[in-house]
């Protein structure tokens, strides 16, 4: 039985969200917040009705499995077409895909879950064949919530998929929390990242492959125009996530952006400018080293003054919400600043931690936010992307593997 596992983490927009649709710059990070795959393959069996292929998602308390043999009855495959190539989903595939996940019966309460699973499908099939095969699915990160949830199931699925292929493997380098976490390489991380593109697209249609990217490669990113620039962290940046447990409908607040840039043309391109020249300016801040107490309290200042301008021009463009504002007044009162990250209408809100706030005080915020019926996570930005586990990973999220 061969066992390895990975983690991918999710991202935070830190500026720039619905302005870069526009032409501005925006920045995005990762956080250390991890979705984790872990996979054992099965021998294969001399009965080959008994093999199987079995997903188990812990967070939802789900689990499904497929005989291989109808497996390659209905996708016509066997081997795996290559691994070190990542290959669109066709058409056909998708249908296919389609009509083994039917004859499951999914809670209508878990709809949503149809393009995670068929995602898989994709992603196991093309890269290990019909092998029979265990993967077990836990998460750090609430789902639908502008976090990154998909593209971190993605990337750690590929990373997962592609080190049992024996195509991607660690380069040592403990990721510094133990538990036989080790680094990719470069072109193995390019690898990873095309194959949970194709994913990403199974499940969003036309993603910006912004996502998987920060997942895959970790650390921070600017992109603009379809540019992505890579950007190094000087100095540990910590922030507070509240989510608002407020779903949102991020096609229809794009579209009001849009609707609103239309009637009020010369008032919203000064808005987008703006919101330009803050990522732009985050972008640089975040690269500066600061060395001393004072130099990382300037820095941070800096940092806040920007997502409060930020946030501003958020609601200019009409994505803010009862539920953000009640976030952002809770921690105005600790004189803490907060913006919103992602689509807004709801979703996650980002407070900066300075160095100098005292626990205590962190504890009172999180304690008011909480009793709003929010959720809080308290993270760090911008550190590592895919980690792997071969082999001697004995635990797995505190379940033996």
């Amino acid at each position: 039985m061969e066992v390895c596992a990975a983690r991918a983490p999710g991202k935070i927009i830190l500026a720039g969200e619905h302005a870069v649709v526009h032409g501005s710059a925006a920045v995005a990070a990762a956080i250390d917040l991890y979705t984790r795959c872990s996979l054992c393959l099965m021998p294969l069996a001399d009965d080959e009705a008994a093999a199987t292929l079995e997903l188990d998602l812990k967070d939802p308390g789900l689990t499904f499995s497929w005989p291989c043999g109808r497996l390659r009855e209905v996708l016509l495959t066997d081997e795996a077409a290559g691994a070190r190539e990542a290959r669109p989903c066709s058409p056909d595939r998708l249908a296919s895909i389609a009509r083994l996940l039917e004859e499951h019966e999914i809670p209508e309460a878990k709809i949503w879950l149809s393009a995670g699973l068929s995602a898989f499908l994709f992603l196991y099939t093309s890269i290990l064949g019909c092998r029979p095969g265990k993967v077990t699915v836990s998460s750090d990160l609430p789902m639908g919530s502008g976090l990154g949830s998909s593209a971190a199931f993605c990337v750690s699925m590929s990373g997962v998929l592609l080190t049992a292929a024996g195509v991607v493997t660690a380069v040592g380098g403990i990721s510094g929390e133990g538990m036989g976490w080790e680094l990719v390489g470069k072109d193995d991380l390019e690898l990873v990242n095309r194959w949970a593109f194709q994913g990403e697209k199974i499940i969003h249609g036309k993603p910006s492959g912004i996502d998987n990217a920060v997942s895959t490669f970790g650390s921070m990113i600017k992109f603009k125009k379809g540019e992505l620039t890579n950007l190094k962290s000087s100095n540990p940046v910590k922030m507070l996530i509240t989510d608002t447990r407020v779903g949102r409908n991020t096609k229809a607040l794009v579209a009001g952006v849009s609707e609103r840039a239309s009637r009020h043309s010369d008032a919203m391109a000064s808005v987008f400018n703006a919101v330009n020249s803050i990522s732009e300016e985050v972008s640089s801040i975040v690269e500066l080293a600061a060395n001393d107490e004072i130099a990382i309290t300037s820095k941070e200042e800096k940092l806040a003054e920007l997502m409060e301008m930020n946030q501003g021009l958020l609601q200019c463009m009409g994505v803010s919400h009862s539920s953000i504002e009640t976030v952002l007044r809770t921690t105005l009162k600790f004189n803490l600043v907060s913006k919103l990250t992602g689509a807004g209408g709801g979703g996650c809100v980002l407070t900066l931690i300075p160095t100098m706030l005292s626990n205590l005080v962190l504890e009172k915020v999180i304690a008011e936010l909480e009793s709003h019926s929010f959720r809080c996570f308290k993270v760090e930005v911008g550190g590592q992307g895919l980690q792997v586990c071969q082999g001697g990973c004995s635990y797995f999220n505190g379940d033996v593997v």
